[in-house]
């Protein structure tokens, strides 16, 4: 519907993965603060809710209670010291998840600016596999995809090729 206006293409592939697995009736908590794709979801018909920026290493209290159906974390964990814990305080028996993957020629990223804004994990596939496994969920659906940039180097012509972006759905197994 408002894919040709948005200016991102990790957006459209996520919206596309959400439409997949997630029924626009089903309840969301999405972690994180309200963000422009918390917005993205909200036009598309999704009833969805927000973690309110607690620091969700040290205080899990809103993944334990909250009754939603699904959770999303949408760049989210790469933030995170402890992606364990939170991963087995969720309650919900559906998960969407997206990392940026480890890329062999660049760093993880680290802002100069905010002490908040910066990876302590940039994921391979088989690691964030292993970590949703060992934490009680099964992946029944992934996809890859890359972030290409209009810079000109060696670099941004390897980012053409090489995925980005690692999109993950999950259910809790039983």
């Amino acid at each position: 519907m408002y894919e040709n206006s948005y200016p991102v293409k990790r957006f459209i592939k996520t919206l596309q993965f959400l439409r997949k697995h997630v029924k626009p009736e089903e309840s969301i908590l999405d972690l994180g603060v309200s963000n422009p794709f918390s917005e993205i979801m909200i036009r598309e018909g999704y009833a969805v809710t927000n973690t309110t920026g607690e620091d969700l290493d040290e205080n899990q209290e809103t993944l334990k209670t909250a009754t939603a159906q699904v959770v999303t974390a949408f760049e989210i964990f790469e933030h995170l010291l402890n992606p364990y814990t939170v991963l087995k305080s969720i309650q919900a028996d559906k998960l969407l998840i997206s990392v940026p993957m480890r890329l062999w020629f660049s760093a993880a990223y680290r802002s100069k600016t905010d002490t908040w804004d910066r990876h302590y994990h940039e994921f391979e596939s088989w690691q964030l596999d292993w970590l949703l496994e060992k934490t009680g969920w099964t992946i029944k659906d992934s996809v890859k995809f890359t972030h290409p940039t209009k810079k000109i180097g060696f670099r941004p012509f390897l980012r053409w090729f090489t995925p980005r972006y690692y999109l993950v759905y999950a259910e809790r197994i039983k």
